[in-house]
């Protein structure tokens, strides 16, 4: 893979790639539990974000479309595989754009997963009281630690905030400046997943991401805030694989 990809866990007989999207703030490990636990079902690859881990001290990416531009030109040098895509919080965002490129090009995705995440379509709800931009780090730390996904050693540390605050305050910047566009629905399944105590997204708001598809749509809440993925990954493997269509079906696409 180039600078935006990776894959930990190889599984080139699986037959449909699942490309994963970070939340923000996040790297390409954070998804690393997740793809051992998919691989087979999938080959899971992930996007890692410039500014971070070993693409530390690149500048950050300026807004959604950068990377959504990016990652789909790193993957058309790769075989047209069947792709389905995954995202959580703000990697839902970038998933959900990936799908609607891929869509208007011509090349479905054949399943989209979101996480974490209200329907875009919604009135956005804004990250903090004041733009990300007009945060001190102090704000910026409360929004995080709301969200109950960072350990307390983390942010008490300055020098580990010192490496950890940049990417993050990028990353929101993002979210904060996405724009919904209305569009085509997608023709893919959409599958939602969400936690019951997220500060962040209702339910309500997670299935009003069916408005987006005309190819079936499906709602998982599973216990748990923002993070919840962790505690639920044996589900959400099996949410995965029993949501993609069978190989027969990948390979008449």
């Amino acid at each position: 893979m180039g600078d935006w990809i990776r894959c930990r866990h190889p599984a080139p007989g699986a037959g449909v790639r699942l490309l994963c999207f970070p939340h923000a703030g996040g790297s390409a490990s954070a998804y690393h539990a997740l793809s051992a636990a998919v691989s087979g079902s999938v080959e899971p690859l992930i996007v890692q974000y410039p500014g971070r881990q070993d693409r530390f001290g690149e500048p950050f990416a300026a807004g959604a479309d950068e990377i959504v531009d990016a990652v789909l030109g790193e993957l058309a040098s790769e075989e047209a595989e069947p792709l389905a895509l995954f995202g959580h919080s703000m990697g839902a965002l970038l998933a959900f754009e990936t799908a609607r490129r891929l869509e208007r090009e011509g090349r479905p995705p054949v399943a989209l997963f979101l996480s974490g995440r209200a329907a875009p379509s919604l009135p956005g709800r804004a990250v903090g009281k004041r733009a990300v931009r007009d945060m001190d780090d102090t704000e910026l730390i409360g929004v995080v630690r709301k969200l109950a996904g960072t350990a307390e050693e983390l942010l008490a540390s300055p020098e580990m905030l010192s490496i950890f605050l940049p990417p993050m305050r990028a990353d929101y910047q993002i979210v904060e400046e996405y724009v919904y566009r209305d569009g085509p629905r997608l023709s893919c399944p959409v599958v939602v997943l969400t936690g019951d105590d997220d500060p962040r997204v209702t339910p309500d708001e997670a299935r009003a991401w069916e408005s987006e598809t005309r190819g079936g749509f499906s709602c998982h809440v599973l216990a748990g805030g923002h993070f919840f993925l962790d505690g639920h990954l044996p589900y959400v493997a099996g949410v995965i694989a029993s949501s993609l269509p069978d190989r027969e079906t990948t390979t008449a696409r």
